[in-house]
């Protein structure tokens, strides 16, 4: 045997290999891996950057006291017909006094009236309770998960599980496209239409309230919550099911009591993420709950969500006024809310389900 010639093929095979591993420089993907990075670092510079405008906007309400007044206002009483210098009355006022008049008329600090039970910020006496607020925008998202989650899972078992590959086609592009339906849309659908259906069939007094509200944010809830759920159904390992079957389990017990325990985790990030989406809608409770700051429990009287008093209030505060730091405020509570349900669902939930199905694979 010729070793000689054996041992110069291998070497020159581990040039051939060494060459092919030396990736050639191209100056196209050197620019949009660039490219690519700098967006993704920029979209997280825009987060932060909103987190940090939002909160300090909101931060003055914590540290703000009694207001003080300047040292010496200037009152010109003017008069017509004659000179301004010989008709005019100043009044000069000291420190003290404007401070006793102001305590007199604001009773307590604006932020000791966050968790009071009113709201009411237009006011000789203002007041922020976030109460009438938080508990409305609880209702509401309580009414709409309830309506949009056994929905949209049922509908995603169907699909998953029973429907025939050319029914699928069409069931699942359908119901995705209601995502793509503007809010306003949704909202005026509900004005108009399913507030007077709603008052027929169950004869309540005030048109706009929870319930329609809540049901008209389950419309728009429904295809993150079915897609998902989809997903998470289509990602259980075919093997279950096989199992399932060989055993003589019918289709039905297949799909109720094997494929949808196995996809509990990605069934919970869907409903957690509809539910970022209903607590942060802003247009649907604006035109569809009534808009009316009270606690009651009916799901039939009109309530104000967080999101709505933002979107109505906003456009009409004086810029650094107390109301317009309680608006940011509940914005940052949003903000923190629903990217803390965002990121729950993404990184514990998701991650959760594919370790579950890696580890069965």
């Amino acid at each position: 045997m010729n070793f000689s010639r054996i041992n110069n093929k291998n070497k020159n095979v581990g040039k051939e290999i060494v060459t092919f591993n030396k990736k050639k420089f191209r100056f196209s993907d050197w620019l949009a891996e660039k490219v690519i990075k700098a967006v993704a670092f920029l979209s997280i510079a825009v987060v932060i950057l909103i987190f940090i405008f939002v909160f300090r906007e909101a931060f003055p309400i914590f540290k703000m006291d009694k207001k003080t007044a300047a040292s010496t206002v200037t009152l010109v009483q003017e008069s017509y017909g004659g000179s301004g210098t010989e008709n005019s009355t100043v009044i000069k006022a000291d420190n003290q006094v404007n401070n006793s008049n102001i305590i007199n008329a604001t009773d307590e600090k604006p932020s000791a009236t966050l968790l009071s039970n009113t709201w009411m910020p237009v006011s000789d006496k203002p007041r922020f309770g976030l109460w009438p607020l938080f508990l409305g925008t609880l209702k509401v998202t309580l009414i709409a998960l309830l309506f949009a989650a056994p929905i949209s899972i049922m509908a995603a078992i169907y699909t998953a599980m029973f429907a025939k590959p050319r029914v699928r086609e069409i069931i699942k592009p359908v119901i995705e496209l209601l995502a793509g339906f503007p809010s306003v849309v949704i909202g005026f659908f509900a004005l108009m239409v399913m507030a007077t259906v709603f008052q027929n069939i169950f004869g309540y007094a005030s048109r706009l309230n929870a319930f329609v509200g809540g049901i008209a944010m389950g419309l728009a809830a429904i295809p993150i919550i079915y897609t998902l759920t989809e997903d998470a159904l289509t990602a259980v390992p075919k093997t279950f099911i096989e199992a399932s079957l060989g055993l003589g389990a019918s289709r039905r017990q297949t799909a109720f009591y094997v494929v949808l325990p196995a996809a509990v985790p990605g069934i919970f990030a869907a409903v957690v993420l509809g539910l970022g989406r209903i607590f942060g809608e802003t247009m649907i409770a604006l035109m569809a709950t009534g808009n009316a700051a009270m606690i009651s429990m009916n799901p039939f009287d009109s309530v104000r969500t967080l999101s709505a008093t933002i979107g109505a209030e906003m456009a009409e505060v004086v810029f650094g006024d107390t109301h317009y730091n309680v608006l940011f405020l509940i914005g940052s509570l949003l903000f923190i809310f629903t990217f803390a349900l965002n990121a729950v669902a993404e990184f514990y939930f998701k991650n959760l389900v594919i370790r579950r199905y890696q580890s069965k694979k």
